[in-house]
């Protein structure tokens, strides 16, 4: 997952767009390859083993030792608790072959997390002023994600 433009994108965002620092940048790439990991896990995707090593450290090791979220998790966790709460619940609703409107929003959890990393470094007027382009980098549009259940 290295390589991936998306990826690469999202740093040049967070860092240059909304100039957190290179923790919080750190922290949140970590949580959105585990994010891209455990989907692939859970779709039987194939998996490369070098995700597999990193999905392993960062799970257990790098996400907690992050320096940002050490400093913030009290903030983090319970946004990191409901965005795979809310995952699941889209998974599930996909996988009964009913998703909808709603559910596709379900998926967007780890812009929470962005949002609430804007607010954190740099306050809520900030992050108020921000908002509408912070979950504008959410990347799958709706027609896509309802093309997905049409050929499954």
């Amino acid at each position: 997952m290295k390589d991936d433009p998306r990826k690469l994108l999202l740093h040049k965002v967070f860092s240059e767009s909304f100039n957190l620092p290179e923790s919080a940048c750190q922290w949140l790439l970590m949580i959105w390859d585990l994010s891209q990991f455990f989907d692939d896990v859970a779709d039987g995707d194939p998996i490369d083993r070098e995700d597999v090593d990193a999905a392993i450290w960062n799970a257990l090791v790098g996400t907690h030792t992050n320096e940002f979220f050490y400093r913030n998790s009290s903030v983090l966790l319970p946004l990191l608790s409901t965005a795979i709460l809310k995952w699941k619940a889209s998974d599930t609703v996909e996988l009964d072959k009913k998703p909808t409107q709603v559910s596709f929003v379900w998926r967007a959890g780890f812009y929470d997390l962005v949002l609430a990393s804007l607010q954190i470094c740099h306050g809520t007027k900030t992050a108020m002023e921000n908002a509408h382009h912070v979950l504008n980098l959410y990347g799958e549009s709706y027609e896509d994600y309802v093309e997905e259940f049409n050929h499954g």
